[in-house]
């Protein structure tokens, strides 16, 4: 008969990692398998725009060989389509981190990119009064 923590850990499914850049969220779930990535339902390989796709793949190229044993799942929602790679590729390494432990893998990501770990403080100045943008207000002419 099965105990009670066994039950629990057999319901919590697969770890998840969360990563976030300006307004999009990202989250990856791992699990042991056979190196599978999808994207919202769709492998890897054929996510659009490809500058996009090269920069998720970032971190799996700097990890190796660990890529073979897991399997990824990511979700992404919101912002645009590099925001969204950011995202994930943020998720993706924190996932790896996290599976192995130790500090080899962690090092190669933070000389890869250290916002892939850390995240990227930046955000879109927020618009102001007087004016269409953030900075650009509307010209006064004297004639």
């Amino acid at each position: 008969m099965p105990t009670a923590t066994t039950k629990a850990q057999a319901k919590k499914g697969p770890k998840l990692y969360s990563g976030a850049r300006k307004t999009a969220r990202a989250t990856a779930a791992i699990t042991p398998g056979g190196g599978r990535i999808r994207v919202n339902g769709t492998p890897v390989e054929l996510w659009e725009p490809e500058p996009a796709r090269l920069h998720l793949l970032g971190p799996v190229q700097v990890v190796g060989e660990l890529r073979e044993k897991y399997d990824l799942d990511v979700s992404v929602s919101g912002g645009g389509f590099m925001g969204q790679a950011d995202a994930a590729a943020m998720a993706i390494a924190r996932a790896f981190v996290d599976q192995v432990r130790g500090s080899e893998v962690k090092d190669r990501l933070n000389a890869y990119n250290k916002y892939l770990l850390s995240g990227d403080p930046r955000q879109a100045e927020p618009k102001k009064f007087g004016g269409p943008g953030a900075r650009r207000k509307r010209q006064k002419s004297y004639r």
